[in-house]
């Protein structure tokens, strides 16, 4: 028997703003590669994070490590009388662990190749 459609709800599909955000702060080119990076290594200084994510230059790598610090999810540490700086997750940028997770999973299902 063929359900009433007139009796459903419409749905609506507006995105929510916080789940917008989201997307386009994990979205951006290289957020979520400094983000694995850093749940992966815990902190890391700049040249670290360069290293370990080649393609990105180190003008938008800054950009990114700005952006993600802005937003509250990498925290930048200098050391007094020294030239050190690192970066690492805040606890926000840290309970991005399970949903980094999920994605690694998801690609590995629907993108089995290592073809670049």
């Amino acid at each position: 028997m063929k359900e009433n459609i007139a009796l459903r709800e419409p749905i609506n599909y507006f995105l929510c703003p916080k789940f917008e955000k989201t997307f386009s702060f994990l979205g951006k080119k290289w957020n979520g590669l400094i983000i694995d990076v850093l749940l992966q290594e815990g902190a890391l200084r700049f040249r670290e994070v360069a290293r370990q994510i080649p393609k990105c230059s180190d003008r938008v790598l800054v950009e990114r490590l700005r952006e993600l610090e802005d937003d509250g999810v990498v925290i930048r540490k200098d050391y007094p009388n020294s030239s050190l700086i690192e970066y690492s997750l805040t606890d926000q940028g840290k309970e991005l662990a399970p949903i980094m997770h999920a994605i690694h999973s998801w690609s590995e299902k629907w993108y089995p190749s290592t073809e670049s």
